[in-house]
């Protein structure tokens, strides 16, 4: 027997936990939120330091409450946006028990779920999965066994917590770049290594990228017009947030690399391609603005040139002449940062709602399980899903699904 029964229950105490809370008791539907630690853990435990939202102020939001800032096209630091999820969740006022985590989540034949919990058994006749898009670090088993000091993403701090010496960043998405980059701002000699990326300009004619992909209505594009597509886009909110330019890296002292092969004892094999990894963020970088262009014609927008955006340096050494091994001892190398991605972890699910890669199954959300549901994943409906600002209105369709149900 359950030790208790709800009609709802929300897995997961972050933005998209409060905010599903908020869109239930607009609703009158009772519910209950388990949060495994803290209201936003994730934001509190698993972010460095020195990191720099990637949003400017004006666009941060949740629903019904706006972010309070007096610099809009500033960018904040992780504790600010601590505090304001702090507020909305204070304005929410959500049934939420911390400290509670779900191992296993069944369901019984009638239909209804069982959450097994750290604090007793909970039967609910729907539930919410809103644990985030960034539940476990991706980790090429390349150095499972090399005494080299290594940390991923999620566990870095600062440049003070790694050993003397050299450090390797492998990742060059948003956080691989802007990590690398405080690094070598800390006299750090750092080397970066580069994969298939998508780089984007932070700010083009007056404007950020966050305003432009709201203003043409790319943030509304659907996982189908997507298609294959994942990338995410690589800028920075950092010192006043920039458009990120490997070769400016390395004009600076950065050493690029290619795609991390193999590796044998404490020496690393490059794949080759480093060049064309470059060339094709290039590519991407002026489609879109070219976009933008062909947008602000067409709409007779009057908004400044910018020519210079297009100015592209020179490849440096480490393009033109690769490394296609690198020694680590020999390099001076003492640390690895491991900045190659996240996915899900939704192994304590047992219901059939999993793809053979582990991911969640379902439509804008609402899994073919009646009753199960998923909220603020990459991509749920949209591109802004996974945005604070986004997520307000996927939680507004599964809370119409929950109260259609009854």
């Amino acid at each position: 027997m359950p030790d208790e029964k709800i009609e709802t229950l929300v897995i997961g105490g972050g933005q998209a936990g409060l905010v599903m809370s908020h869109r239930l008791k607009q609703r009158g539907l009772s519910h209950l939120v388990l949060e495994r630690h803290r209201i936003a853990e994730r934001w509190r435990s698993e972010r460095w330091d020195g990191l720099i939202f990637q949003f400017p102020n004006w666009s941060v939001r949740l629903p019904d409450f706006p972010f309070p800032q007096s610099d809009p096209d500033g960018f904040s630091d992780t504790a600010t946006i601590i505090k304001f999820i702090e507020a909305y969740a204070d304005f929410v006022a959500p049934p939420i028990r911390c400290g509670v985590a779900v191992t296993r989540l069944s369901q019984r034949d009638g239909g209804r779920f069982i959450a097994e919990t750290t604090d007793g058994t909970i039967e609910a006749d729907n539930v919410v999965v809103a644990t985030g898009p960034y539940q476990r670090s991706v980790i090429p088993d390349l150095l499972r066994d090399h005494p080299v000091f290594q940390v991923r993403a999620a566990d870095y701090r600062n440049p003070e917590q790694l050993p003397p010496g050299a450090v390797l960043v492998a990742g060059a998405g948003a956080s691989g770049a802007q990590i690398a980059e405080e690094l070598l701002q800390a006299g750090r000699r750092v080397y970066l290594s580069v994969g298939r990326h998508r780089r984007l300009p932070r700010r083009y004619r007056s404007r950020d990228l966050i305003w432009w992909l709201a203003e043409m209505q790319f943030d509304q594009i659907t996982p189908e017009e997507r298609g294959q597509a994942r990338l995410g886009p690589v800028i920075s909110g950092a010192y006043g947030g920039r458009s990120i330019d490997f070769r400016d890296f390395a004009a600076r002292g950065m050493i690029l690399l290619g795609r991390l092969d193999a590796a044998d004892g404490g020496v690393l094999n490059i794949a080759p391609g480093l060049d064309k990894s470059l060339g094709d963020g290039d590519i991407a970088f002026t489609t879109f603005l070219d976009t933008v262009d062909e947008y602000v014609k067409r709409r007779r927008l009057e908004l400044p040139e910018e020519p210079g955006a297009r100015a592209t340096l020179p490849d440096p050494p480490c393009v033109t002449a690769p490394l296609t091994r690198l020694d680590l001892a020999a390099e001076g190398i003492s640390s690895i940062v491991w900045a190659t991605g996240y996915g899900v972890d939704f192994g304590w699910i047992d219901i059939p709602v999993l793809d053979a890669r582990g991911e969640a199954v379902h439509r804008n959300g609402i899994s073919a399980v009646s009753g199960l549901y998923f909220l603020g994943l990459q991509w749920l409906s949209k591109m802004n899903s996974s945005f604070l600002s986004g997520v307000g209105d996927d939680a507004v369709v599964l809370a119409d699904h929950i109260l259609a149900r009854r």
